[in-house]
């Protein structure tokens, strides 16, 4: 299914959906408390939805009221389960970690997308403490038998932050705790800073021995709380480009929260390109320069970032050059590749890295029928294009869902002009 996307400028009014990796690591927390939890603005997602129903499987009770959640779990136990993902990589991540710690066989799968991600530096570590795992040549559907004990792991950084993230989550439940090492450089950073934030509001202590190299978590158990879940500067990344590539005084609420998130550095980003951005309370706007000023963006800890950026260029004098983001290869798509060969369509120069892009405007740009591969992010940038040049079709708008399912409707109202039903 594709949709048409018409030559559109953006006015009034719009809400930036909340935090994805807040609500999926509350939720999940909250259900391996002993206790009675309440999180209030949690996305409502398919990813996030997976998660939930994931920790359902695992015996937490949750009663749902749309973006609140009350969870407990009386007896702070967690069986084993079969649980599909879907296509969220957050979820099968974590929740495999969390099979570890049940007493028997659990079983993890998702869609076609899901059954290509790695795995094996998660499955390692989690056989490394106790587990018993197996896998399709390292990838979903996986079993786990449990139950690990904790003690030392070491596990590689360079491809993704969320096996680093499911080791920390479940290291208080283990019998010995877990003191992990991180060998090589961590990708994506700050989505580890989310996580010990979220621990930490959850009452756990993680003693840091080297930042992003070297962490000691004791056995302990976590504490109910209240949370609340903040905006998703990855989804306000988008809206912010869309500001500037087809806005005209279009304004973005948004609930900033303490908590960190490393997507704002999007903000610092634009500033770069020449873009005022004006934060007046929960209300952020931009004032454009006719022209960006172009640069070199290293990605590495900010890889959501990717998609915003690169269709950016539309605005730009001069080249924009994204680096050090190979691991956007192992996102829901490959997303370097994916990116590249779309904005060639429309007459931009584009070089693709191994680990980046290097994008250069042109006079003569045309319409396109794009292809998003069913990557959220993608169809949302795709339909940023596709309404500063007009006469556009992007494929697959239902993968929305799984980050932004309000996106087309809430773009429409604001002046946008996607058709979902062409």
């Amino acid at each position: 299914m594709s949709c048409k996307v018409s030559k559109s400028q953006l006015s009034g009014n719009i809400t930036c959906p909340t935090n994805k990796s807040y609500s999926h690591r509350a939720v999940f927390i909250a259900s391996l408390t002993n206790g009675h939890s309440k999180i209030e603005n949690v996305l409502r997602s398919a990813d996030t939805n997976a998660t939930i129903l994931a920790c359902k499987n695992f015996g937490a009770q949750i009663s749902e009221n749309d973006a609140i959640l009350e969870i407990k779990n009386e007896n702070n136990s967690i069986r084993p389960a079969e649980i599909d993902v879907g296509n969220s990589g957050t979820t099968i991540r974590i929740a495999t970690a969390i099979a570890g710690l049940c007493d028997g066989k659990s079983t993890l799968t998702g869609d076609s997308s899901i059954q290509k991600r790695p795995m094996q530096p998660l499955l390692d570590a989690l056989e490394s403490i106790g587990a018993k795992c197996t896998s399709n040549d390292g990838c979903p559907p996986i079993t786990i038998n449990g139950v690990i004990q904790g003690g030392k792991i070491k596990i590689p950084g360079n491809i993704s932050s969320q096996f680093i993230s499911a080791i920390l989550l479940i290291a208080p439940l283990t019998q010995k705790g877990i003191e992990l090492e991180i060998d090589g450089e961590l990708v994506s950073k700050p989505y580890l800073d989310a996580t010990i934030a979220t621990m930490r509001k959850f009452g756990a202590d993680v003693e840091t021995i080297s930042e992003y190299k070297k962490y000691l978590i004791l056995k302990q158990e976590y504490s109910a709380t209240n949370f609340l879940v903040p905006s998703d500067f990855s989804s306000l990344a988008l809206l912010l480009s869309a500001a500037v590539i087809v806005g005209n005084k279009l304004s973005i609420n948004v609930e900033i929260g303490d908590l960190p998130q490393g997507d704002k550095e999007f903000l610092n980003i634009l500033k770069k390109l020449g873009v005022s951005v004006i934060i007046n309370e929960k209300v952020i706007t931009v004032e454009c320069p006719q022209q960006l000023q172009g640069g070199k963006f290293d990605l590495s800890n900010t890889p959501d970032l990717l998609p915003p950026l690169a269709i950016l260029i539309l605005k730009s004098k001069n080249p924009i050059e994204i680096f050090n983001v190979k691991h956007a290869r192992y996102k829901e798509t490959d997303r370097i590749k994916i990116i590249c060969r779309e904005l060639k369509k429309i007459g931009l120069k584009v070089e693709e890295k191994e680990d980046g892009m290097i994008l250069e405007n042109s006079e003569k740009l045309t319409c396109a029928d794009f292809n998003s591969e069913n990557d959220h992010r993608l169809f949302m940038a795709f339909s940023i294009v596709g309404m500063f040049l007009g006469d556009c079709t992007v494929s697959d708008p239902e993968s929305v869902a799984i980050s932004y399912p309000n996106f087309i409707s809430e773009i429409n109202k604001v002046g946008g002009k996607i058709d979902s039903s062409a």
